[in-house]
């Protein structure tokens, strides 16, 4: 039979430890957000948000935008996505000089950008997770990897279809390790491999090239389709995004405020 010394003594480790234990952060994960099919939304990348525009998601630039920008957004009922390029270099963002030369590929026929080495996983992952925790500490819902097809490009590298799987599947775990949704920005060639590792879609110009239907797998899991066309008028792109309840809309290239949807 244990002393009552040992058991005294054994009583206050056990409240000592709970003691430490409730002033620890709480380190629950939040509940993942899951846009549905149909939903409305806005795409600005052109400079800080205009929160004017009456729709529940707005998919905004992650370095222009800053976490009062977000909390605005959230105060008037949206969700909100950060758009962050995850597959070139950008010479005008403030991490540039983390990137080494050795990861830096081609132009990629943006003024400042050039395609990134995705096999080098080991440097690109921690570049990768500290943009993603500023999406996450800025308290966005989601992030829009943007240039996840490099491997069907002219990068400077000699990238397959295995690398670009293997790249895209990281960048969808580190979102998710912050609690934040991920949607596959087009690559529809690979929507069978990665479909149950992304939360959503993001597409441009599917109509315009006949391959809005490729992406029917995404509405088909309950997952949203944020789609723009920039050439094609709404009369001929609108009844089929209707019909495949896409959340679809015409943009101007440069993703100002504009906007005509569906």
């Amino acid at each position: 039979m244990r002393r009552p010394a040992a058991v005294f003594t054994a009583v206050l480790l056990l409240l000592a430890t709970l003691a430490a234990c409730s002033d620890e952060p709480d380190r629950a994960p939040r509940a993942l957000w899951q846009p549905r099919p149909g939903l409305t939304w806005q795409w600005q990348l052109d400079g800080k948000v205009d929160p004017s525009v009456d729709v529940p998601v707005y998919d905004i630039d992650g370095f222009e935008n800053g976490a009062a920008d977000v909390a605005r957004l959230h105060r008037d009922g949206r969700k909100v996505i950060c758009y962050i390029n995850v597959g070139a270099w950008e010479d005008y963002r403030p991490d540039r000089k983390a990137f080494p030369r050795s990861v830096l590929g081609g132009p990629n026929g943006w003024h400042g950008e050039r395609w990134l080495d995705i096999r080098q996983v080991a440097v690109l992952r921690p570049l990768m997770e500290r943009r993603f925790d500023m999406c996450r500490d800025k308290g966005f819902d989601a992030v829009e990897p943007d240039l996840v097809e490099g491997y069907a490009n002219d990068t400077g590298f000699p990238l397959t279809a295995n690398d670009q799987l293997r790249y895209n599947r990281m960048i969808a775990e580190i979102a998710h390790e912050r609690g934040l949704a991920v949607g596959l920005k087009n690559d529809l060639a690979q929507i069978p491999q990665l479909l149950d590792h992304f939360d959503f879609a993001v597409n441009e110009e599917c109509a315009q090239y006949d391959e809005c239907a490729l992406l029917e797998p995404f509405v088909a899991s309950g997952k949203a389709v944020f789609h723009v066309e920039y050439a094609e008028p709404t009369g001929r792109f609108c009844p089929q995004a209707r019909q495949l309840r896409l959340s679809s809309m015409l943009k101007k290239p440069e993703l100002g405020t504009w906007r005509k949807p569906c």
